[in-house]
This record gives C-alpha cells, sequence and structure tokens, in this order.
C-alpha cells in the first residue's frame, strides 16, 4: 500500500512565511528557515516553499532562504513561484530544491513543462494548478488566483501531464483557508483524468478533514496545509497517529 505523504506549504513574501484566505489577505506567521526545520524535525513528509515576492530584491533573499533551508532540511523540499523559463528550474534546483513547481509560467509557455521534464526529468516536474469554479465548470486561475484564463482546468492539468508533468498539486481557491475540508469533486476530477501522484491543496481544518480525504480519493497521493499546521491547530505527529488508527498508511 503507498504511504499517504502530510504536507506543509510555506508562502514566502520579503523573508517571512504568510496565509491568507481564499488567497487574500496575508498575514505574516514565521521565519521560513525556522519552520521548514521544524516540520522536518516533526515528521513531515515533505515541504512545499511558494516564493510570493514579486521583486528582485525579494527574489534573492528568498534564494537566500533556500539554500539555509537546503542546507538544514533532509526532507524533499518543492519551490514554486516565478517558474517562467529553464533558467528559473536551474536557479531553483542549484540552490538545493528537490523538485520545481510550475504554475502561471505554464499557463504563459506550455511548453515549458516537457522542455523541463527532458532536461530534468518528470520527477522534478511539479505542475501548480489553482482551480475555481466559474458557472459550474472548473476555471484554471492565474497569477496567484486573480487572473481568470478561461481554460478548463480538467483539459489542462490532462495537457501538461501529457507533456511530461510528474506530479500535480491541485489547489482549490474555493475552498483555500476556509477550513471546512478539501475540494473532493475537484480532486475526483483529476484523479480520474491522471495518472501521475495528486496533491490535495486548500481547505483543510481538520485531522478529520485529511481521513475523509484519503478514504473518499485513495488516489490522492498527499495532503498538504499550511494555516492549521502554521498556528499549531493540527501537530503532525498527532495527525499520522490518527491516521494509521482508522488505518490509513503513513510513515511514523
Amino acid at each position: 500500500m503507498i504511504t499517504k505523504r502530510i504536507i506543509p506549504c510555506l508562502d514566502v513574501r520579503d523573508g517571512r512565511v504568510v496565509k491568507g484566505v481564499n488567497f487574500e489577505g496575508l498575514n505574516d506567521v514565521s521565519s521560513p528557515v525556522t519552520l521548514a526545520e521544524y516540520y522536518s524535525a516533526i515528521g513531515a513528509d515533505e515541504l512545499v516553499f511558494y516564493d510570493i515576492t514579486a521583486s528582485s530584491d525579494g527574489r534573492r533573499l528568498f534564494t537566500d532562504i533556500l539554500r539555509e533551508t537546503a542546507r538544514n532540511v533532509f526532507i524533499p523540499l518543492t519551490v514554486g513561484g516565478g517558474i517562467n523559463s529553464l533558467d528559473d528550474f536551474e536557479r531553483v534546483l542549484s540552490c538545493g530544491a528537490d523538485k520545481v513547481s510550475v504554475n502561471s509560467g505554464a499557463i504563459a509557455d506550455p511548453s515549458v513543462v516537457g522542455r523541463a521534464a527532458r532536461r530534468y526529468g518528470s520527477q522534478c516536474v511539479v505542475l501548480s494548478a489553482d482551480v475555481k469554479r466559474v458557472n459550474g465548470r472548473f476555471t484554471l486561475f492565474a497569477k496567484g488566483g486573480r487572473v481568470d484564463t478561461g481554460i478548463d482546468a480538467i483539459e489542462w492539468i490532462t495537457s501538461c501531464v501529457r507533456d511530461g508533468a510528474g506530479e500535480v498539486v491541485v489547489n482549490s481557491i474555493d475552498t483555500d483557508g476556509v477550513r471546512e475540508g478539501f475540494d473532493l469533486p475537484l480532486l475526483a476530477a483529476v484523479c480520474d483524468a491522471v495518472e501521475v501522484p495528486v496533491i490535495a491543496s486548500g481547505g483543510a481544518g481538520s485531522a478529520e478533514d485529511f481521513l475523509r480525504l484519503f478514504r473518499a480519493l485513495p488516489k490522492v497521493d498527499a495532503g498538504l496545509a499550511a494555516s492549521i499546521f502554521h498556528f499549531g491547530e493540527v501537530r503532525i505527529p498527532e495527525l499520522k497517529r490518527y491516521l494509521l488508527e482508522e488505518g490509513v498508511n503513513v510513515r511514523i
């Protein structure tokens, strides 16, 4: 049986971890390096870093943070935010990232997925898709969930996996930060469309939400969350013990 992964997400702006609701209202949380070391020590299976700082100065600061984190954390590290070219893939991989998450950059230039997969291998290429219901249709959004592309999200994800994306992070804008559970209908549609690992993101509010996720959708490989972990409302060791007791295979 495949082990389910529990993954904290760190959104980094101006050298600090921040978190909002429905991709809005960002609030300061902690130092990313300190938080990453904490999660590594208590049993997180992987970490996801998103660089949400647009300026070049911010990008240099993020690069320094990423290098320091990679030196001190020994679990897989996925990095996204501002990934638009193979040079960006090279930049974050050379800083110690294990995988690179591409989102708006792939919308602007869909060829980057295939080119990155050919150069670095599909296992390094993670497609991150921000999805929201528009007129009853799963629609792809860009620019941190601010821009409606009008693209059918399921078709887009399928196309990128066909081009070489080795993993998909499905970010539900509808449930992000609301803490009422993962977006199971959206995740089911993605799992039915692709055979690569699918990571659920957006909506976790309790340990029970993770249990419902893995029971309802056995094809989902991982649950990703931010604020409930950052603020100590759900602790990863207790979450994993609970899931194991309920029959979900996790790494303790």
